[in-house]
């Protein structure tokens, strides 16, 4: 039976091995399946800044451009995770501001992701390292020229799918300058140029490798292959290899990946060290061991987009660099300070035998080198330059806090301020108090919710906003915000009952020593906030949206349908006066309905047609269905009620208070009674019911008020507030 040791195949190795044997399309498929295996345990999702989505099957690429980019990022204060791409689902959208979708080819899925993602003014990059984004380049490549043509229509597809992806990104990352060249030309996209850096596992690997010295006498020259398409590469370098080894019978070279190995080179065949793939954590010592890293490249536009990882990941490890002076190197290695360059073939060799005959010069050069890299090439300390580009283009983000998404009026009125802000460029999150965390969807848009008991928030806002007096501790104690806001909708100190502690602590929200920013939405609450609190609030009024409550001409005629609005358990609603209201009206001249969120019918009182939790897309319905209005509230910070059932053409009978007496106005626009006088009120009812002049004259004043609470005329001021 076979050993273990024989059994464990490395991923190195398996990858070297499929490619070799079944080519390109086998080694993607088989690569999908391993991430997909690697990433089917279910994560729990939490609010976070940047979600990575990989496109890339093959482990070297994601670990430089999504691995380490992540972890420059969290270096600089953002919050990320990945997927794979295919295992991003729409669910994803709400729990990230922005995206980053590494060589990532269209899908479905993608492409309804980043168009959502845009609904939500949620910011896509695409992040490319390679020119495999058109075929015009790749069709260039010999190996690829070469592939058989189902592995070749395999390849082509993915390249055409992941230009794709890129044209629906906004904003492109890349790695090289000449890549960026070639992207800015190609694309009216803004490039950021993110040199591939090393982790700072990679630098500590590295820096293990000091503490080995080499006893042996042989001179060791390495070519570190990363695939078959390199044999153009080496065969640069082969006459000034053979001549050096011709030359230098102590100097041996090693080879390590898939490289078809010239004819030439038999006579030094016991001068050949072969070295399968290896895991990338066991690289830093296979490096060090050698005393020059060869990296010669092919001169092509596809090849001068390539990254500087030979050089950087030899620098970390003290070992001299060898590179042509081509693209990223001629960029990056300092001819003769921090590496070697070469052009011609004389030129390779001289080097070479400059390397061998002055190793303390290049001790000196190979320790500069690894200064440089360790200041300018670890993850730690290169990641300020792309958090700074990705966090300036993300949308400006707002995270409200409430309670609940249950149905309520100041849940409306959050939830409208909401959709204003989207529709303005906006990037909003509800974060709700209590489960469920479902998104709110409703005629005007969809907004995300997300809920702080059953996920963490870990992102940053631009603002977050209070929404109720228990919501502004969160608000108050999160630290990863710029400002802080509290949309003041009622004086919530009377809403607690006489002797509870809640009722203190409601009253103090109004005089936070904390740096908030007071909103509101009633003329009423700026002024108890300025006169009994000190607090200059910023005001916008309550609208209403004219195209959902639509008018309509009441006759009077026949039975008469009196809605009562308000929930039962809630005493400043004075619900039951209403009901006792009700009491007096004649059974067969009025048809009672009842309206109410949370709180059921009381077993005395006199409802016909019960409407509860009803939508906000749906309660224009019922306003609709009924003429009269019969509102008893007590306390209120903006009522509405009155205001949609004077939009729909019906009449309301009040009792005044300070949240309706900014656009009531008695005998104008409706008529009022003073709470608690049951007599009166049902005097106005049947005056309504019997004189049609009055009627006339107060649908002409509703008519006035309505439209100048048009949402349309107060959506600017909505924006200004959260400015």
């Amino acid at each position: 039976m076979p050993s273990k040791k024989k059994l464990k195949i490395s991923l190195s190795r398996k990858i070297a091995w499929t490619l070799k044997n079944e080519g390109v399309s086998s080694l993607v498929r088989k690569a999908k399946n391993y991430v997909a295996t690697k990433t089917a345990k279910k994560e729990k999702l939490s609010l976070k800044d940047i979600l990575f989505i990989n496109g890339c099957a093959l482990p070297h690429p994601e670990r430089y451009r999504v691995d380490h980019q992540i972890e420059q990022l969290e270096a600089a204060g953002l919050t990320c995770d990945k997927v794979f791409y295919e295992d991003l689902s729409l669910e994803r959208l709400k729990f990230y501001r922005g995206f980053v979708f590494f060589r990532c080819p269209v899908t479905p899925t993608v492409e309804d992701f980043i168009k959502k993602a845009h609904y939500f003014n949620k910011t896509c990059f695409f992040d490319i390292d390679d020119l495999v984004i058109n075929r015009k380049y790749t069709d260039k490549i010999p190996y690829v020229a070469a592939l058989p043509k189902d592995e070749k229509k395999t390849y082509d597809d993915g390249v055409i799918r992941m230009e794709k992806t890129l044209k629906l990104c906004d904003y492109l990352i890349t790695s090289t300058p000449a890549l960026a060249e070639e992207l800015k030309s190609n694309y009216d996209k803004e490039v950021f140029i993110n040199h591939n850096v090393a982790s700072e596992e990679m630098l500590k690997l590295s820096l293990d490798t000091f503490s080995s010295t080499k006893t042996n006498k042989k001179f060791i020259i390495g070519y570190l292959s990363g695939s078959i398409t390199h044999n153009p590469d080496f065969d640069l370098i082969k006459p000034a290899v053979l001549r050096f080894m011709s030359e230098y019978e102590n100097v041996y070279l090693e080879i390590m990946g898939y490289l078809d190995l010239p004819e030439e080179f038999k006579p030094f065949k016991k001068r050949i060290i072969k070295k399968k793939f290896t895991d990338w954590r066991k690289l830093p010592k296979v490096i060090a061991e050698l005393d020059v890293n060869l990296a010669p490249i092919e001169k092509s536009i596809f090849n001068s987009a390539k990254s500087e990882n030979k050089w950087t990941e030899a620098a970390l490890t003290q070992t001299l660099t060898l590179a042509s002076n081509f693209g990223i190197f001629k960029e990056v290695i300092m001819d003769g300070k921090t590496g070697l360059l070469a052009d011609s073939e004389e030129e390779w060799y001289k080097k070479l035998k400059f390397a061998i005959e002055y190793p303390e010069e290049c001790a000196r050069i190979a320790k500069a080198a690894h200064a440089l890299a360790r200041k300018k090439y670890i993850t730690t300390y290169t990641g300020y330059g792309l958090a700074n580009f990705i966090e300036s283009h993300l949308s400006r983000n707002i995270g409200f806090v409430l309670p609940t998404t249950n149905i309520s009026g100041g849940i409306n009125v959050a939830t409208k301020h909401c959709n204003v802000l989207r529709r303005n460029g906006y990037d909003i999150t509800i974060i709700s108090e209590a489960k469920p965390s479902e998104n709110i969807k409703n005629a005007e848009g969809e907004i995300n919710v997300v809920s702080d008991v059953a996920y963490d928030i870990d992102c940053r806002f631009d603002t977050l906003v209070a929404t109720l007096w228990a919501t502004l501790e969160f608000v108050k104690t999160y630290p990863e915000v710029k400002s802080r806001a509290y949309l003041v909708q009622n004086f919530e100190t009377d809403f607690a009952p006489v002797g509870s502690d809640a009722k203190a602590e409601a009253n103090a929200t109004y005089n936070s020593f904390a740096d908030i920013k007071y909103l509101t939405i009633s003329e009423w609450c700026k002024d108890w906030l300025k006169s009994d609190f000190g607090k200059t609030a910023i005001y916008a009024p309550n609208g209403i949206d004219l195209s959902r409550f639509k008018f309509k001409e009441r006759s009077m005629k026949g039975k008469i349908k009196l809605l009562v609005e308000g929930n039962s358990a809630d005493y400043y609603k004075n619900v039951d006066e209403a009901f006792r209201i009700v009491e007096k009206l004649d059974p067969k001249k009025f048809e009672i309905h009842y309206l109410s969120y949370e709180g059921e019918p009381k077993s005395w009182y006199r409802v016909d047609k019960f409407h509860h939790r009803v939508s906000s897309d749906e309660v224009h319905k019922v306003y609709e269905s009924c003429d009269i209005l019969l509102k008893s509230s007590l306390l209120e910070s903006f009522s509405y009620p009155p205001l949609e059932m004077m939009a729909t053409g019906g009449f309301a009978v009040v009792a005044p208070n300070d949240g309706n007496a900014e656009y009531l106005s008695d005998g104008d626009n409706c008529l009022l009674y003073e709470q608690g006088d049951i007599d009166s009120a049902v005097e106005k009812i049947t005056r309504l019911v019997e004189d049609e002049a009055l009627r006339k004259r107060l649908e002409t004043g509703a008519k006035i008020t309505v439209h100048s609470r048009d949402w349309k005329h107060i959506e600017d001021r909505i924006v200004k507030l959260y400015a």
